[in-house]
């Protein structure tokens, strides 16, 4: 599923481009295990800021990075856990840390999934043609800062009602930005414009909600940093009960294939906003919920491996978001009984990170789950994306007040209930596949049999596409050893 056919002239060129900007490139396994890295590199990370725009952070894709902004190296998976004072529920809800990526989000993993294989292919000709990266906002800022580390010109597309933070770091970063009508509820837009640049010979479409090495990466990166976190908190008699994820580009559902290969009585979930229930109800809306995606199925979503659709209203993440980045909401929460350990936290929410507690929360009160049980998601970036969201928040309600702080906490994340979900029966879930056929094989020239491959032939679809980490590994081994640079260190 992933084409990995080699086009000599392109390959020498990206080879060429590499050796001259000084870019080695990582390799999957790396970055799921950093102690892989070779020594020489991670004595240089010592001298590099999380944050630069330097060709050594490719090695700082991963979930294990040291939270400090300069000199940091690597060690276990990032994330935190939420205790029941907060979360209101028995089950343990344990989150990875998206802030200490590069870019502050982890999106920039999926975008060198999907650039690196063309790139060490040849596919892509670094020397002329320009990476488009179509995006709801933190993809399209992944994307950029991969093209800058790799020399590539880019081209950020995303909605133009888009946090203000996004279009402030793009444009130090990318080389091109086209803002499309709308917010993260219009995806359609954004195909369009990029179906638009795809006459263009000198453009290359990395479409996240099609290409396959967004999957890639996150099964193999995102799902197996889960496992370890599972594996590192858990007590004795503990399960990893479930998992579930928001659904922008459906990339981090493939760690939740991962995570039920690992652990096969494990749930998997999917999270939409309420105002746009395109999976619970084939629906359609706009909503607040900046980084996930709607009115589409994407191409790259295993929906035959999904057990539970949950749909979060964007209020209340719009509310629990002020409740977490105001002072009076700590202060609250501190007298709730909410451990200060995970008030210090709170800034690693993101509004995606919001709304993934959220569907957890409720996926643990639908199951019924205990104690013992564990729902693991992600945070895809921090808070300090959405400072404008807050400052729109306290404009339009005014001081925030410890009355306020207690209606936000006991309505929007205890008052959490199980409606607006639906556990998906075998047909639910072919009808839900089945809604890709009117994006992907009507709009965006995908075929019926390529459709169909992806339900009735899964050796050679979901489960090519789970080896193919391999196959690229060993090509960027070779490109790396073409290049020179990694042996004459």
């Amino acid at each position: 599923m992933i084409n990995l056919t080699v086009n000599t002239t392109g390959r020498l060129h990206n080879i060429e481009r590499a050796r001259e900007q000084g870019i080695i490139i990582p390799t999957i396994a790396e970055m799921k295990d950093p102690q892989k890295i070779p020594e020489k590199i991670r004595e240089k990370l010592t001298g590099v800021g999380l944050w630069d725009v330097n060709p050594l952070n490719l090695y700082r894709i991963t979930w294990k990075n040291e939270p400090k902004e300069f000199g940091g190296l690597f060690h276990g998976p990032n994330y935190i856990v939420l205790p029941p004072e907060l979360t209101g529920v028995k089950a343990k809800i344990m989150l990875m840390v998206g802030k200490y990526f590069p870019t502050g989000c982890h999106k920039v993993g999926a975008s060198f999934g999907c650039l690196v294989p063309p790139l060490v292919t040849g596919q892509f000709d670094s020397s002329w043609r320009k990476a488009v990266w179509p995006s709801t906002g933190n993809y399209c800022r992944g994307g950029a800062f991969n093209s800058k580390l790799l020399g590539c010109y880019s081209i950020a597309i995303l909605p133009e009602g888009m946090s203000r933070e996004r279009f402030d770091w793009l444009k130090t970063t990318a080389s091109e930005i086209i803002a499309t009508p709308g917010s993260e509820s219009n995806v359609k837009e954004i195909f369009d414009k990029t179906h638009e640049l795809s006459e263009r010979e000198d453009c290359m479409i990395f479409n996240q909600f099609e290409e396959m090495g967004n999957y890639m990466w996150h099964y193999n990166v995102t799902g197996n940093a889960i496992a370890e976190a599972f594996e590192e908190m858990k007590s004795d008699g503990d399960r990893l009960a479930g998992a579930i994820f928001t659904s922008g580009s459906a990339g981090t559902m493939a760690a939740g294939d991962r995570i039920k290969d690992l652990y096969p009585t494990a749930k998997l979930g999917v999270g939409e906003a309420l105002q746009c229930p395109t999976l619970l109800e084939n629906g359609f809306g706009a909503h607040r919920i900046e980084g996930i995606g709607d009115k589409h199925v994407p191409w790259i979503h295993n929906v035959k491996n999904t057990d539970l659709v949950v749909d979060i209203d964007d209020e209340d993440s719009q509310k629990v978001l002020r409740l977490f980045n105001e002072p009076v909401g700590h202060a609250f929460l501190r007298s709730a009984g909410v451990p200060e350990e995970t008030i210090g936290s709170l800034s690693l929410f993101g509004i995606s990170g919001i709304a993934n507690m959220l569907c957890a929360i409720k996926m643990a009160k639908y199951y019924e789950l205990t104690e013992r049980d564990v729902v693991a998601t992600v945070m895809t970036d921090s808070a300090s994306m959405y400072t404008s969201r807050v400052e729109e928040l306290r404009e339009a309600d005014g001081e925030y007040t410890e009355l306020a702080a207690a209606i936000d906490f006991h309505t929007h994340i205890l008052g959490e209930k199980t409606d607006n979900m639906a556990e998906l029966t075998y047909a639910d879930r072919r009808r839900v596949h089945n809604l890709k056929y009117y994006t992907w094989v009507e709009q965006q020239g995908k075929t019926y049999e390529e459709l169909n491959a992806l339900w009735y032939d899964t050796e050679h679809t979901w489960d090519s596409v789970k080896a193919d980490a391999d196959r690229v590994d060993d090509m960027i081994r070779e490109f790396n050893e073409e290049t020179g640079l990694l042996k004459n260190l």
